[in-house]
């Protein structure tokens, strides 16, 4: 097995044990975590597209309500 195969398996089998732990109902913060980190240190976002869950909570957001820190 080459390095880059070797990489490719360790990272293919962390992403799937990742979600398995955060399928998990009993999943714990520090799971998300560790799974919202992931995605970021692999330069993944999640953006809305028309008509997806994730668009549809920006129309639902009252930003009226919304203070700066």
């Amino acid at each position: 097995m080459t390095e880059k195969q070797l990489l490719e398996l360790l990272h293919k089998t962390l992403a799937e044990n990742l979600l398995a732990r955060i399928q998990d109902p009993d999943a714990k913060s520090a799971d998300l975590n560790v799974a919202r980190q992931f995605l970021k240190d692999n330069h993944i976002d999640a953006l809305p597209a028309d008509g997806s869950p994730l668009a549809d909570l920006d129309e639902d957001a009252d930003l009226s309500e919304m203070r700066p820190n």
